[in-house]
């Protein structure tokens, strides 16, 4: 039965731009504003946990590594437009700079494009290289299991992960599936049919594009085609600005050199940025527009909650459980679980850069892990939920970061509306 798209009253007021704060006040740092295009961190430390406790279970959703461009079609629309320029005589000094840059990124990715890099496949080896050294009698036997979806980057992102845990240690039994099968888990954004029409909504267009109308700087793009580049109208005008913004933001994925400073002010690339960052925040998390984002990741959250019990009960032989998936497996999963940062409902659409950040909830292989424990003495269970190897409170108004199993699986069921459990 389809499920109604619920909205709380108040969204046909969400676009209002009436606000507290002006999002272009932000003054995140060049890197921060490459976005979900960001890197994943390589200060990462492993965290210690209490003697009294024993780790004897892992449940880990990740998201690709870093990878060329998804596509061509920011490289190929800058490619024109700085093409046009020359041609109309009005192209800059600073739009040749460009010009060489996106055609380097051009000829670096043909043939790759989406394709996981080999920054990416070093992020995934990482994170598996930490998790065996905090975690090695977990990998002593038994089977590893994993899974991914059929994105050829996510499949090569889980490869990577469980090729670097084989060189550490080949006792175990090392166990992987991929496909469309694996979907429901980890690319549900494909097939759930309440989301797919609630991303084509009106409300989503008209709040996006009256955002992005507000806030697209164009100083950057009239820097590299000139101000009398010959370009139809505001809106070609601000789509230029974007792409541009798009072809630069991503070099450092797929490890090219990124002077973003050279063709933005801070301040263009702080609202640029807020535009990317509004985009993924409207269509991939729970909103005043609507709960659907965040409620396609129901069969994830109780799957979760059912391989912990079943370990729990010996029914589940696998201590460690690894899933692979999509910046838009993981923005909606820690909505769904309102974990700190990933959680933010206004009807000022203007303040979400300042309290949603896409950077900080999907940088490139971004991943929550759900670290199960046993108490030494008492045998009770206990869970701390890491957010990019970060522990984070799972309650909110709750800072405790081991719960009793009991507690975080209440508060997890809790999380997953009705009708899905």
């Amino acid at each position: 039965m389809k499920r109604r798209i619920i909205a709380i009253a108040t969204a046909a007021f969400a676009w209002i731009s009436i606000s507290a704060a002006d999002p272009t006040s932000t003054n995140y740092t060049f890197a921060e504003c490459e976005g979900s295009l960001m890197p994943y961190p390589d200060n990462i430390t492993t965290v210690a946990y209490p003697d009294s406790l024993e780790a004897v279970m892992i449940n880990h959703v990740g998201r690709h590594g870093a990878r060329y461009p998804a596509s061509s079609s920011n490289c190929i629309k800058l490619r024109k437009a700085l093409a046009k320029a020359d041609s109309a005589g009005t192209i800059t000094p600073l739009g040749r700079e460009l010009q060489k840059i996106n055609d380097e990124a051009i000829a670096a990715a043909n043939g790759q494009w989406g394709a996981l890099d080999s920054l990416g496949m070093a992020e995934q080896r990482a994170i598996a290289t930490r998790m065996y050294k905090a975690y090695p009698h977990l990998f002593e036997s038994g089977t590893v299991n994993a899974i991914s979806s059929y994105s050829p980057r996510v499949m090569m992102s889980m490869m990577s992960f469980m090729h670097q845990l084989d060189r550490l240690n080949n006792k175990p039994n090392y166990q992987t599936s991929t496909g469309r099968v694996n979907s429901p888990l980890v690319r549900p954004f494909d097939i759930d049919e309440d989301y797919i029409e609630f991303r084509k909504t009106d409300e989503v267009k008209d709040a996006y594009k009256r955002f992005f109308d507000e806030t697209c700087p164009t100083g950057a793009i009239s820097r590299v085609l000139g101000k009398n580049f010959p370009y139809k109208d505001a809106d070609e005008w601000r789509d230029l600005a974007i792409t541009e913004y798009y072809v630069i933001a991503g070099l450092s994925a797929m490890g090219m050199p990124s002077d973003a400073a050279r063709f933005f002010t801070r301040e263009e690339y702080n609202a640029l940025w807020s535009c990317f960052n509004m985009r993924q925040y409207l269509q991939r998390t729970a909103t005043t527009l609507s709960s659907i984002p965040a409620d396609i990741m129901s069969d994830l959250v109780l799957n979760l909650i059912q391989t912990t019990d079943n370990f729990i009960d010996g029914s589940n032989p696998y201590a460690v459980n690894l899933r692979f998936g999509h910046a838009e497996t993981i923005m909606p999963l820690a909505s769904l679980l309102r974990l700190p940062g990933c959680y933010y409902l206004t009807n000022y659409f203007d303040t979400v850069a300042m309290h949603w950040r896409d950077f900080y909830v999907v940088p490139m292989a971004s991943n929550i892990q759900f670290i199960l424990f046993k108490a030494k003495k008492s045998g009770r269970y206990y869970v701390r939920v890491d957010f990019n190897e970060v522990p984070v409170t799972l309650i909110p108004n709750n800072e405790s970061i081991y719960l009793p199993w009991g507690v975080a699986r209440d508060y997890m069921m809790n999380c997953v509306p009705l009708y899905a459990q």
